[in-house]
């Protein structure tokens, strides 16, 4: 009985071991250990692996793609600004490393993920993501990602753009007729690719203008802008610019 026990004992040893990665070093077989918790979703652990083996070899070649793999982890569980700090960390202490396109990629996205779902709250993570977009497009224009790169950036602006008119209209609605009026004045300054935003900022600038009883101003914004307003806008501007008649 227990010859067998010893048998079975030996038997489930020898099972973990030949489960357990091979390699030259430890390091690599921390690193390879790392690598396949990561794989399977197991993070905490997989973290530790990485930690074992930046703490006992930090001068290892493994302590660098380790490195790499933890801000991995990171983006896996959604913890988007640690990742992004994490990547960073990475681009400065290695810089000429095979896979900076990809890191970089990694910063844009995790700052990407970081935006909240609807446009009226802080949206400063779409500057940081765009500058580092644009950094792929630039200096790795040969890089597979540079399609998503471009993609991601018309998404970025587009909700900046959304948050430009959010703000304006908020001034228009809250009868902060000064502000409003120079909110969307900044809008048709900056913004030129999106008709529809130029298009709402153009009429309301009419409204705005009748409501500060800038009656002239009114009438001459309606000449230089009715042109470029849209059928859906057209109706309210044109309402006020009689409005605007009636009161000269």
């Amino acid at each position: 009985m227990n010859l067998i026990t010893s048998f079975l004992t030996l038997l489930v040893v020898f099972s973990c071991a030949s489960d357990k990665p091979t390699g030259k070093t430890e390091a690599e077989i921390l690193y390879k250990e790392a690598k396949e918790l990561m794989d399977e979703e197991r993070y905490i652990l997989a973290t530790e692996k990485i930690n074992q083996l930046k703490n006992q070899y930090p001068y290892s070649y493994y302590a660098t793609p380790a490195e790499l793999m933890l801000a991995d982890i990171l983006y896996k569980q959604e913890n988007y600004v640690e990742a992004a700090a994490a990547y960073l960390l990475f681009r400065d202490f290695h810089p000429r490393h095979e896979k900076i396109p990809y890191v970089i990629f990694q910063i844009a996205e995790s700052f990407y993920l970081q935006l909240p779902d609807t446009d009226d709250r802080d949206l400063e993570p779409a500057f940081e993501a765009i500058k580092f977009y644009r950094e792929i497009i630039t200096k790795y224009p040969d890089s597979p990602e540079v399609k998503k790169a471009k993609k991601k950036i018309n998404e970025c602006k587009q909700r900046l753009n959304n948050k430009e008119q959010y703000v304006a209209d908020f001034y228009f609605k809250t009868e902060s007729y000064d502000a409003a009026l120079w909110r969307y004045q900044d809008i048709l300054r900056n913004i030129k690719d999106d008709k529809d935003i130029r298009s709402h900022s153009m009429s309301r600038i009419i409204q705005t203008s009748y409501h500060l009883k800038k009656y002239k101003d009114c009438l001459a914004y309606g000449n230089e802008f009715m042109d470029d307003i849209n059928k859906k806008d057209q109706s309210e501007a044109k309402q006020v610019l009689a409005y605007c008649k009636n009161k000269l």
